[in-house]
């Protein structure tokens, strides 16, 4: 069994202050040619919440709450931390993991599912920072997707159930479920995992698992934060599409699960808490939000438990179909949709 000596968290980032918020956005979208205007609306989103993100300070307490966990599992591992788009940046904590004389880790990806952005571009984010570090950087190996881990789902499962109860009693029994994730193009769900449509697929079954576990009146799968130009096809339904729906056939309540992230990113707090909120008061229509299972002990057991499975071995654990179970990423697979350089495609 492969043997580390350091364990990384990898994340997105998020601004911490308003004067963070227009440098952040640029770090996001450089190079796909975003209009300023665009930034600007988008900005006005984290000026609602101060131009603060809870994203970092949820990856503070998720690495105090594994730093403990780990402790009571025997694994004696520093802990470090390198987001994508925001201080702490990734090519800055690999050259401080080198420096402190760390030859190997293991890193955990705060997303769930396989396609190219929670999956394979995380994997090239680590490689562009390790080629940046030199000589020194150490080898760090990505842990597997954990969608259906029961560290994931029961928790999640359990916000959903409280969820409900705090509905109005008198609809409370015929709520609709709506689980929700992270648009992305349809070509990129296609080029996702090993044999494609995995993101889609791992969604589903997440969302299954959940509402299985709730005894559901009815669910469907809806996505929210779509940021692509109206020419492109990107993942539907759009979630605030599904709730006029859900209201015009006679729905009563509706009850929103964000079965695509751990915790309380900002497209959860403004596309849920506020538009969506906005959406349901609109039409009448009871709205209630499950919480991100991030902040759970079970979700940093969740942490423990695939260390572990690098560490001694252990046979993954997971709910559901066996043939969704999750593994490593091969070479070719979560591909980000757009043809090759030189393919000829336009």
């Amino acid at each position: 069994m492969p043997s580390y000596d350091a364990f990384l968290l990898v994340s997105f980032g998020g601004p911490e202050a308003r004067r963070d918020v227009i440098p952040f956005l640029e770090n996001v979208t450089r190079g796909r040619g975003i209009p300023a205007a665009r930034l600007a609306q988008v900005a006005d989103h984290y000026y609602l919440f101060g131009g603060v993100s809870p994203i970092n300070q949820q990856c503070r307490d998720l690495l105090a709450a594994v730093e403990k966990d780990f402790a009571a599992s025997g694994i004696n591992l520093p802990l470090y931390w390198g987001n994508r788009n925001w201080d702490p940046y990734l090519t800055d904590t690999v050259a401080a993991m080198a420096a402190d004389g760390v030859r190997s880790a293991v890193a955990f990806v705060t997303a769930a599912y396989s396609s190219f952005s929670s999956c394979r571009q995380y994997l090239d984010d680590i490689a562009r920072a390790r080629a940046l570090v030199g000589d020194g950087a150490p080898r760090i190996d990505k842990l597997r997707p954990y969608f259906n881990h029961p560290g994931f789902i029961e928790p999640l499962a359990d916000a959903t159930a409280a969820a409900i109860e705090s509905l109005p009693a008198a609809v409370r029994r015929d709520a609709d479920l709506v689980f929700t994730a992270h648009s992305i193009p349809a070509a990129m769900a296609a080029a996702s995992g090993p044999s494609g449509g995995a993101y889609q697929a791992q969604l589903t079954e997440a969302s299954r698992l959940v509402a299985e576990r709730v005894t559901a009146r009815s669910w469907r799968l809806a996505y929210q934060s779509r940021s692509g130009p109206p020419s492109q096809p990107w993942l539907g339904p759009d979630v605030l599409d599904c709730i006029g729906e859900l209201a015009q056939s006679g729905s009563r309540a509706v009850v929103l699960v964000p079965v695509g992230f751990i915790s309380d990113h900002l497209e959860v707090r403004y596309d849920l808490d506020v538009e969506a909120a906005q959406t349901a008061l609109q039409l009448g229509i009871a709205l209630a939000r499950a919480a991100t299972p991030g902040p759970d002990p079970r979700f940093a057991a969740l942490v423990t438990e695939l260390v572990r499975e690098q560490l001694e071995g252990l046979p993954p654990r997971a709910l559901g179909s066996p043939r969704l179970a999750g593994d490593l990423c091969t070479a070719w697979c979560c591909g980000s949709g757009r043809p090759a350089a030189g393919s000829g495609a336009a």
